[in-house]
């Protein structure tokens, strides 16, 4: 069988072009498919969409030469506070805060806007000789064999592969295609997100409050303002999605408080249901799957882009490694050993996030003053305290090479 590329990578979004970098730098051919065209892509409005990027992730995008761009434009997140609230009466005193001076390391994290992101991906991949592009452009089928993948764009042409990588979302018609099943459930809530300008600095301090209906966090950016994901029932949010602008800033106000002084409404506002749902396998004979397309997680911990680009450091690893060994980086074996190093971690992180957000998206009495007991006790206890600021920073378990800032 003769290649057009060692990989195609169906999905242009965030993971795929970070996993083509990594990839191409390790010496390996990438196609490199999505059905958006790539004018879109590139648009440089702020249109509100923004990503709390972990330390560990950001040293993923530092190995790839894309940090370095975008540094300049991102937020450091210096504290994180978490706190009850309610609609009204302003958040409680904070019962947990995590200040980055405890960390060897620097700030947690930092916050980056999408348009930024996106863009230096794509310069990024403009640069590598080893990537080829392909946009406005969907896949219609893929057939696998013992000696590698076609792929079958809707423009009529042909691809062929080693090895097919889906990073196509949560429905990932690149799963679905393979035979990959999902599991998972509904929260009953829908995340509202939206950019607010607001009157007073937010000092890179990230907020999180628990409100009954679910989490709100609020989240710095560069200058006076900050990224929102509020989550509210499935119901009650569609009503406040389909508010105009100043009557959704009345509905938010009050959860919000008045600290940060007057806001409003900085680029454009979304909706998105909240679903756990984890591929039954993340992978397949020659195909593997990164990101959404592998797990999607409530946001409440903010680490579904973090576990993506874990995803995308774990599998460059092992597929660079193997090639250079000589081995057949698509045969089942090697792919096995990117699915037992991610499968556990997404599992505990899966039920991690769904834990706490049952714990804490309710207004029982009981439950409110034992949870807050138990975090304001994570808070006080100093050991305890550097250990959950360094799982936020993604600092703990077993971290691909990108993730501890070594090439692989």
């Amino acid at each position: 069988m003769t290649y057009d590329a060692d990989i195609v990578i169906v999905g242009g979004g965030l993971n795929g072009p970070a996993l083509a970098l990594a990839l191409a730098q390790g010496g390996l051919q990438v196609i490199i498919v999505d059905a958006m065209p790539r004018a879109t892509r590139e648009m440089p409005d702020f249109d509100g969409r923004s990503y709390a990027l972990a330390l560990a992730s950001t040293r993923v995008l530092d190995g790839i030469g894309v940090w370095e761009e975008v540094a300049a434009q991102s937020q450091p997140i210096l504290q994180i506070k978490a706190s009850d609230g309610r609609a009204g009466e302003g958040a409680a005193p904070f019962f947990l805060h995590f200040d980055h001076t405890e960390l060897e390391e620097g700030p947690m994290g930092h916050m980056l806007e999408d348009r930024f992101l996106r863009a230096a991906l794509l310069a990024a991949m403009d640069r590598e000789e080893r990537i080829t592009q392909i946009s406005g452009v969907a896949v219609t089928v893929q057939a696998v064999s013992a000696s590698g993948v076609s792929v079958y764009l809707d423009d009529g042409r042909a691809l062929s592969a080693r090895l097919l990588i889906g990073c196509d979302g949560r429905a990932s018609p690149t799963a679905a295609r393979s035979g990959i099943q999902r599991s998972g459930w509904d929260y009953g809530q829908t995340a509202l997100v939206c950019a607010v300008a607001h009157e007073h600095p937010h000092h890179g301090c990230a907020h999180q409050f628990f409100m009954p209906a679910g989490p709100l966090a609020i989240l710095p950016l560069p200058g006076n303002r900050s990224s929102i994901v509020w989550s509210e029932a499935t119901e009650t949010a569609a009503a406040i999605h389909a508010l105009d602008d100043d009557a959704y800033l009345a509905v938010l106000r009050p959860r919000f408080g008045d600290f940060l002084g007057e806001i409003a409404l900085a680029g454009k506002r979304y909706s998105y249901p909240l679903r756990l749902t984890i591929a039954n396998s993340f992978i397949a004979p020659r195909l593997a799957l990164v990101g959404d397309a592998a797990h999607g997680l409530h946001p409440i911990a903010g680490q579904g882009f973090n576990f993506g680009l874990r995803d995308v450091a774990a599998l460059a690893e092992v597929l660079i490694l193997a090639a250079r060994r000589g081995e057949d980086f698509a045969s089942p074996l090697v792919l096995e050993r990117y699915q037992q190093w991610r499968r556990f971690d997404t599992m505990m992180m899966a039920v991690g996030t769904d834990s706490v957000n049952r714990l804490f998206s309710n207004d029982n009495a009981l439950l409110r003053g034992l949870r807050d007991l138990g975090m304001g006790a994570v808070s006080a206890i100093p050991a305890l305290r550097r250990r959950f600021m360094r799982e936020a920073a993604g600092l703990t378990g077993d971290l691909p090479r990108l993730m501890r800032g070594l090439p692989i």
